[in-house]
């Protein structure tokens, strides 16, 4: 089945060359089945690539999807034509009342920031709030898994004195969860993060489980409320090049920036970047709405809660 993603969006286009089916809302056909409904608060400076990172990988499903992509009454972003913004985005306000499937929450550069200070704080909780009552399913992406931790659970985050960054092997603690349905007994997952959460403190909460962490860069999923609540704290949705574009972005400007790790060929960075996260990442979007989202929410929309 396609993916029904808004007419026009630049991501359109781009999936296309890749040979991956997306359907605009124009093309779409009435179906006997409900569609599902997954909504992506994207809080990236970049939106257009980030929205073409995600909807690569829910695209790699044979269920239909319909997309609506949030964003915050409480802050502007500075690296998107405001007409990007206003054509293809809703405020929070405009989807208050509806209920989706699964909700998709990403990172933010705000890292160095405490979450208090974020100038979208109240407005940001007030959504991870309303998810838990209008939503399946919520995938929680790198500083919103840090975030929703420390929201929901009362995780404290940690300063790193490097930047995490580069592809680290991740082992799984859990491996007969439906999310990890035809892994290897390890995967690689992109991080790129200047904080994180420890084991230490996750484990003090019993209503979380570590379902995968690497003793190089430290816990990167973490499930709650039997799968209704995901938290990565990696970027397992990263394009090949994305890593490769923040280092050459960053080299000479901060000074806690080192070459990313096991990334690129003989770690020169004259040379391509290896790729070893792609089918993983592609199998755990598909387990996540094969498993959690597709069987888990009702057919009446209405009734999720």
């Amino acid at each position: 089945m396609p993916l029904r993603i808004p007419d026009k969006l630049p991501a359109i286009d781009a999936l296309k060359r890749e040979n991956i089916f997306v359907m605009d809302t124009s093309r779409a056909h009435a179906q006997d089945i409900r569609p599902l409904s997954i909504v992506i608060l994207n809080l990236m400076p970049l939106k257009v690539t980030t929205e073409t990172d995600l909807i690569r990988l829910l695209s790699n499903t044979p269920l239909q999807m319909d997309v609506t992509f949030m964003k915050l009454k409480s802050h502007t972003p500075k690296n998107t034509p405001i007409e990007h913004m206003m054509m293809f985005y809703k405020d929070f306000d405009e989807l208050r009342d509806r209920k989706f499937d699964g909700m998709i929450i990403t990172g933010a550069p705000v890292e160095h920031l405490d979450y208090e200070d974020v100038n979208y704080w109240d407005e940001v909780t007030g959504i991870f709030t309303w998810a838990r009552n209008h939503v399946t399913s919520t995938l929680y992406i790198c500083w919103a898994a840090q975030a929703g931790l420390y929201y929901h659970y009362g995780i404290p985050k940690h300063h790193l004195p490097r930047k995490m960054f580069g592809v680290f092997k991740q082992y799984i603690n859990a491996p007969l969860l439906p999310i990890f349905r035809g892994f290897d007994d390890y995967f690689y997952m992109p991080h790129s993060r200047h904080t994180e959460v420890r084991r230490e403190d996750i484990e003090t909460n019993k209503a979380l489980d570590i379902i995968a962490e690497s003793p190089e860069s430290g816990v990167s999923m973490v499930m709650a409320r039997k799968g209704r609540e995901f938290f990565i704290t990696g970027h397992l949705e990263y394009a090949p090049d994305t890593l490769d574009k923040e280092y050459k972005r960053d080299i000479g400007k901060r000074d806690d920036v080192d070459l990313p790790q096991n990334y690129y060929k003989d770690n020169d960075p004259a040379n391509k970047p290896v790729v070893r996260w792609r089918a993983h990442a592609n199998l755990l979007f598909n387990n996540w709405i094969n498993y959690y989202v597709y069987q888990e929410t009702p057919y009446d929309i209405n009734k999720i809660g």
